[in-house]
């Protein structure tokens, strides 16, 4: 009997401000995981500035290219098909990528592969558990907050989003408030163990059987709670505001993923996107889901945030649904996964 051969896809990701590409075996196994993080370049501007990201990607992609290649001792004669972030994301920092891309597929004639950011996310947990259907995705990001319902491999289905800032956006704009450095994630996720859940702050249910999502009356209520404190001459402590208003997003995150796994009789809730590193966020979805008949999967910290690895393992499904991108492919800064139904 022929030993059946082994699938290798080359995943490049440039969406935001991360340079990274990797090299799957059978859509689950990490051969190579390379990622180049602009975050000392963005720091001092509190955030990522498109032009100086896509700069960078221009000066890393082919550094991080033959990293990713030396670490996986193949060839290009190897790689099945390349697959590419080619939305959403800055319009700059997508170009370099999907032109990388491009140009390695005509090299080397190899087929291309166009993937949806999202996708890469939720398929990040393929890295570690195989996905069982149905399943929902719960998605939180510093662009997306989304929950998405998925009968089989790349169906998606979003049945809730963020109507204004998305939950990490939301963090980035306290962490300024608080005036703690950029990304302001990690650092309210610290400060919020350090204090209690002590502050007044609204929770957005929005309209009854919704599971959307928003955000920014908590961003103003937080900005709106600081402004009357120093005009009272009081002092809040950073650490009770942090909690308070990680508790505030944590309840409303959780709470929606619980109804929706529970009314879609889902067998799988998968946490994806970079807030998925939040501990409060994992340790609340573990409590909330340990007891129940649903198993909930999350990433290793360092598939949450963005690496190649997830494009692959996303790559792979496209691949082997025979979707395959013509020469023509584009950087779509506002692309739909509905789309890639």
């Amino acid at each position: 009997m022929n030993k059946q051969k082994d699938e290798f896809i080359l995943g490049i990701e440039t969406s935001c401000d991360e340079t990274a590409v990797a090299i799957i075996k059978n859509g689950r196994e990490i051969i190579a995981n390379v990622v180049s993080s602009q975050i000392e370049s963005h720091k001092r501007f509190g955030g990522v500035v498109p032009e100086i990201a896509s700069r960078h990607h221009v000066e890393q992609v082919t550094i991080v290219l033959e990293e990713a290649m030396t670490k996986a001792k193949i060839n290009f004669s190897d790689i099945n098909a390349i697959a590419v972030t080619e939305g959403p994301g800055l319009v700059g920092a997508l170009l370099v990528g999907v032109n990388a891309a491009k140009a390695l597929a005509f090299a080397h004639d190899i087929p291309l592969v166009s993937v949806h950011h999202i996708a890469g996310h939720i398929y990040a947990n393929r890295l570690v558990k195989e996905l069982t259907f149905p399943l929902l995705a719960l998605v939180v990001s510093g662009g997306h907050t989304e929950l998405i319902y998925m009968r089989e491999h790349g169906s998606y289905e979003v049945i809730g989003e963020t109507r204004d800032d998305a939950a990490g956006e939301a963090y980035d704009k306290v962490a300024r408030q608080l005036k703690l450095p950029y990304p302001g994630g990690p650092h309210i996720d610290r400060l919020a163990h350090e204090g209690s859940p002590s502050v007044e702050l609204p929770r957005a249910w929005l309209e009854k059987g919704s599971y959307d999502f928003s955000f920014s009356g908590l961003k103003s209520a937080v900005i709106n709670t600081l402004h009357n404190a120093a005009q009272r001459g009081e002092e809040i402590k950073p650490e009770d505001l942090a909690a308070s208003f990680q508790a505030s997003v944590i309840e409303v995150l959780v709470s929606k993923t619980e109804e929706a796994a529970h009314e879609y009789h889902v067998k799988q809730v998968v946490l994806a996107g970079g807030v998925a590193a939040n501990k409060g966020l994992r340790a609340a979805l573990e409590q909330t889901f340990s007891e129940k008949d649903v198993e909930l999967v999350i990433p290793p910290l360092n598939l949450c945030t963005d690496n190649a690895a997830m494009i692959a393992a996303a790559g792979s499904i496209e691949f082997n649904k025979g979707k395959v991108a013509g020469l023509d492919l584009n950087g779509t800064p506002g692309l739909e996964i509905e789309s890639f139904n």
